[in-house]
């Protein structure tokens, strides 16, 4: 009887350990196509299983059920679906390539029902920010104005209707990580970084993550950004405060950029005080870096002797990236780690990115990019 009892007991410990979820389904007209089934890690996209579909598409992957929410995806090249598992399902898929990220049915799983349901809005409020944007009869200012908005919008609506309904679901932390694309950019929707209503709701999910899944690494991750978003902020709004002070303007005349170079020294703007600066702000992965740089380079060479200095900022996300497209240009290059949620961005109305500003021999800001028809005529005048 004890050898049955320690048999039923091991056998009850073996089933624990060994919980397993599904997926399954089929991607019609996608022979020989190879699907690929990954976990979306903190440190990105891993590869559990893959198959090379048939002429009925059919595939079925599983994998141990996770102790709280995870992510993962199928995919064929750039055709995504996201998938939500907390802990058993079995979720059926059925989708056609290559639209298979705009258009599949979920079964087994309320959670990638809505994890459906944010993908197809964050693919509409793209569809019409694109539209509005390459629309030739919207003005510049328009735009500025109308995308952000949309933006706005979108937010809102995802908090109300899937974040704070109910925190702690996979889907709300989702939401958390949507994102949009701006010309060369593709930014996070909610900005942890600097603002301070969409860190709160980073703050949200994760006190809600905390308290249901304590040790998640994700719940951690989570609080860890929402501490962080908070002193930005909190930093972010001292720096405006001392911004508008009358006195600190009229003694720089510039707001104020102190981030370390590619050697890992601080450099400050206003301690070029007595050269003439080109202040660029610029994304090396982006298309047509090369030519710019040779652009600055020839200007560099020109004007350095005569007092001239070139303050790069990077807003690229890649530090090492960064490290090496800058190792071998002569003037200062420093980067936001925060990229193109830099408060910066706010602080000098950037509205796109590569731009330029002169600044005088007085630390004065003298004029933006378009407000130049001939930079180096205007380089001269204030040598």
């Amino acid at each position: 009887m004890r050898k049955v009892l320690f048999f039923l007991i091991v056998l009850g410990i073996c089933s624990c350990t060994s919980r397993k979820f599904q997926v399954s389904g089929t991607i019609s007209d996608a022979k020989d196509s190879i699907l690929y089934f990954e976990n979306m890690s903190l440190n990105g996209a891993v590869v559990i299983d893959s198959v090379k579909l048939d002429d009925e598409g059919a595939f079925k992957f599983s994998d141990d059920a996770p102790t709280a929410p995870e992510f993962y995806r199928l995919r064929i090249a750039r055709q995504i679906i996201n998938v939500a598992v907390d802990s058993t399902e079995n979720i059926s898929i059925k989708a056609s390539y290559p639209s298979m990220s705009s258009k599949y049915e979920v079964e087994g799983s309320e959670e990638c029902s809505r994890i459906q349901e944010l993908a197809y809005k964050q693919q509409e409020l793209q569809a019409r920010v694109n539209a509005y944007i390459n629309n030739p009869e919207n003005p510049g200012d328009s735009v500025r104005k109308v995308v952000p908005e949309m933006l706005a919008a979108y937010k809102n609506a995802v908090k109300t209707d899937y974040i704070f309904k109910d925190p702690k679901l996979a889907s709300s932390y989702f939401a958390l990580f949507q994102t949009i694309q701006l010309g060369y950019n593709n930014m996070l929707i909610f900005n942890p970084h600097s603002s301070e209503e969409d860190v709160k709701v980073f703050a949200a999910v994760a006190t809600s993550w905390d308290t249901f899944f304590p040790k998640a690494e994700r719940g951690l991750n989570l609080h860890n950004i929402a501490i962080e978003g908070m002193k930005n902020v909190r930093i972010i709004q001292a720096s405006q405060n001392q911004t508008l002070d009358p006195d600190k303007v009229t003694t720089s005349g510039v707001i104020e950029i102190a981030l370390p170079d590619n050697k890992g020294v601080m450099r400050r703007l206003t301690e070029l005080n007595g050269k003439v600066v080109l202040l660029d702000f610029h994304v090396f992965a982006s298309s047509g870096s090369t030519e710019r740089i040779m652009m600055l380079r020839d200007l560099y060479n020109k004007y350095h002797d005569r007092g001239l200095e070139i303050f790069q900022v990077s807003l690229d996300p890649d530090e090492h990236f960064w490290k090496t497209q800058t190792a071998a240009l002569p003037w200062i290059n420093v980067r936001d780690n925060d990229g193109v949620n830099s408060v910066l961005i706010r602080q000098y109305n950037i509205q796109s990115i590569p731009t330029f500003f002169l600044v005088t021999k007085g630390n004065e800001l003298y004029k933006r990019d378009e407000q130049m028809k001939d930079l180096e005529a205007e380089i001269r005048s204030l040598l």
